[in-house]
């Protein structure tokens, strides 16, 4: 008989595309994982990995073993969560995956929250890229995720996942004292000719915004630096090296030398919680939505502004 561990293992190799990614996100050392998926290769006779320069690549033996165990694994997730449903009392591990400033800026308070108040729920917070989120839920990796979308680019609802709107994150452009712009009431979009700027990476969402709002207004970028944190950003913009737009989440209050200044119209990325429909009633994912929602107003800089998606329902006791 096939073991679950070791169909998970393999399952999350698939879809992290390697035993370093799959270990991160099961919570294992990779040494774990590679015992594993060698397990599974003595109990069905089958080659199930193969060296591809630094990293692996499943056989085609392998793709299908993951695929079936996918679907084992939502069986199992279904079972779970009657289960939990019947007792009425969130439980059990529930797995959450997160966007870099969202782990830092939201997750601390809520995980902390739902420890205090429900010690029989283990949770265990990953930080990913917020594009792979959607996909993470989707192939029953993690149970929920945090993802955000900008007016450029909707989040993606596949069929399967639901999802609820957490709130709405304002962003500020960021610019070194003294900056022409901080003596301006309001700075519109086509002001922004002729700045340098520090942004992240192109690729990313903040990137592409950035680009395509500048083009937009007929106005070319000049990206004169790149990083990856906002923390960097605004070290940068501080330091008087160009401007920036930031998220107020995660970045916490501006450093000496860096002063946010009113854009309009303001860019918004509004957060989401998404989960797989089959586990809706799930008492954990209910109560971690319904505490990410209770803890953003204080996180938003908009203390009050409550979303106007609810979370799953609350299943009720049997």
């Amino acid at each position: 008989m096939l073991d679950l561990a070791r169909l998970r293992a393999l399952h999350a190799v698939s879809v992290h595309g390697s035993v370093a990614g799959a270990a991160a996100a099961l919570g294992y050392t990779p040494s774990a994982v590679s015992q594993q998926i060698s397990k599974l290769e003595r109990e069905t006779r089958t080659t199930l990995l193969e060296r591809r320069g630094r990293g692996v690549a499943l056989t085609e033996e392998a793709r299908h073993l993951a695929d079936t165990a996918q679907e084992l694994l939502a069986i199992v997730e279904r079972a779970e969560t009657t289960l939990e449903e019947r007792r009425g009392q969130p439980g059990g591990l529930l797995t959450v995956a997160a966007f870099a400033s969202a782990a830092r800026g939201l997750l601390p308070g809520v995980l902390a929250d739902l420890a205090r108040r429900h010690p029989a729920l283990d949770v265990r917070l990953t930080e990913v890229d917020p594009h792979l989120s959607v996909e993470l839920v989707a192939r029953g990796v993690t149970d929920l995720a945090v993802a955000h979308d900008w007016d450029i680019a909707p989040l993606p609802a596949p069929e399967g996942i639901e999802q609820a709107v957490i709130g709405d994150d304002l962003c500020d452009l960021v610019v070194p004292a003294g900056h022409p712009f901080t003596t301006r009431e309001t700075i519109l979009r086509a002001d922004l000719g002729g700045q340098r700027w520090v942004c992240q990476p192109p690729g990313r969402v903040c990137h592409d915004w950035l680009m395509r709002t500048l083009r937009t207004a007929g106005l070319e970028p000049d990206i004169a630096h790149v990083a990856e944190e906002n923390h960097t950003i605004v070290a940068l913009v501080a330091a008087g090296l160009g401007v920036a737009v930031v998220p107020r989440l995660g970045t916490g209050a501006l450093p000496p030398g860096a002063v946010a200044v009113p854009l309009e119209p303001g860019p918004v990325r509004r957060l989401y919680a998404l989960w797989r429909t089959g586990a809706a009633r799930r008492p954990a994912i209910t109560e971690a939505v319904r505490t990410l929602q209770e803890h953003w107003p204080a996180r938003s800089g908009h203390p009050g502004e409550l979303p106007s998606v609810p979370p799953p329902a609350a299943a009720a006791p049997q």
